[in-house]
């Protein structure tokens, strides 16, 4: 159990929470629901490669969607519980959307402890359960951590001796720290952080600007047509 603290703490690195952009100049012409332009640019094949790879990536909504949306997030970031909303909304919404979770726990020890426990749920459930078990985490305020993580599955029904087993191994510390080296490599320093069509999109632009970028990809196959 020291070892695995001790290693969350080596996970809380560079990463704040931002609402728009404030790192940056933005490559393409994508702004929140303000107008604001938003941080984003190319992510190199190097880097969208190692993406495709990594192992805490929890895909939910359509499978076979025409558009794949990842999320990087911390589950104490402010930001990334405002989002939570918009992104509940997107899934409900939209059919032919992709959704890709990718546990981003870099804020605080608390963050990592949560997120342990919410990689064990993901090895343990269906995506429509993980989408439930994700959205209850944000059901109520106050800090996110294990034993908040704990009882929102043991509220669900699920085998708390058995997620506590899975998520206090070296294998699934290992899980986020892949994601937080590929955020420091990829330059996301902000939570929540998109990637779609190969851009990474640093801060929450809102529910409207997402649309319009997944519009856009659809229609033209780049995030600004």
């Amino acid at each position: 159990m020291k070892k695995i603290i001790l290693a969350a703490l080596a996970l809380c690195v560079m990463a704040v929470s931002v609402p728009a952009a404030e790192f940056g100049p933005a490559q393409y012409a994508i702004t929140d629901d303000d107008g604001t332009p938003m941080t984003n640019f190319d992510l190199s094949q190097a880097l969208l490669s190692r993406l495709a790879a990594l192992p805490g990536a929890f895909a939910v909504g359509n499978p076979k969607g025409d558009v794949t949306l990842r999320q990087f997030y911390d589950l104490n970031c402010p930001y990334c519980r405002e989002a939570a909303a918009d992104i509940d909304q997107l899934l409900r919404s939209d059919k032919n959307l992709k959704l890709v979770f990718m546990p981003y726990a870099v804020l605080s020890v608390q963050s990592v402890r949560g997120a342990l426990v919410e990689v064990a749920v993901a090895k343990m459930v269906t995506p429509e359960r993980f989408v439930e078990f994700h959205r209850r985490l944000y059901a109520a305020r106050g800090v996110i951590d294990g034993s908040r993580a704990l009882a929102v599955a043991q509220d669900m029904g699920l085998d708390t001796k058995k997620i506590i087993a899975v998520g206090e191994t070296p294998e699934t510390l290992a899980v986020l720290k892949q994601s937080s080296d590929f955020g420091n490599a990829a330059k996301l320093v902000a939570t929540p952080d998109y990637v779609i069509d190969g851009v990474a999109i640093l801060g929450h632009p809102g529910l409207k600007p997402l649309q319009k970028v997944i519009a856009a990809v659809r229609a033209c196959g780049k995030v600004v047509c």
